[in-house]
């Protein structure tokens, strides 16, 4: 768990994944398309990855395993939270606040 807490806290947006799992793909084509850069964990490839899957489920519940969602170092969901959040608009806002996205506002001139 430790494991998973620690690399959750290293961006903005972390995404626990597998790399044969049609739903993470759909998530992290979200993530992009709004124009974060998230990490990517994808536990089929790494050594620990399957310690880290029970983790995500055992201990935080996740049911699938993955995709499993931190933004801000805070555990948001799978993927059907994140499709829920993305429809009522806040996952980009909640992208924004964890400084994953840039939102730069048009700045007028008085000229």
């Amino acid at each position: 768990m430790d494991k998973v807490r620690d690399l959750a806290s290293q961006r903005a947006a972390v995404i626990f994944t597998r790399s044969s799992c049609y739903m993470c793909h759909t998530v992290k084509a979200l993530f992009y398309e709004l124009g974060a850069s998230p990490a990517i964990h994808e536990l089929d490839r790494n050594a620990n990855g399957k310690e880290m899957e029970w983790a995500l489920r055992e201990q935080m519940g996740c049911n699938p395993a993955v995709p499993a969602v931190f933004i801000g170092g805070k555990f948001v969901g799978s993927a059907k939270d994140i499709i829920s959040l993305h429809v009522d608009g806040s996952l980009k806002q909640m992208l924004i606040d964890a400084r994953a996205i840039c939102f730069f506002t048009k700045q007028t001139s008085n000229n």
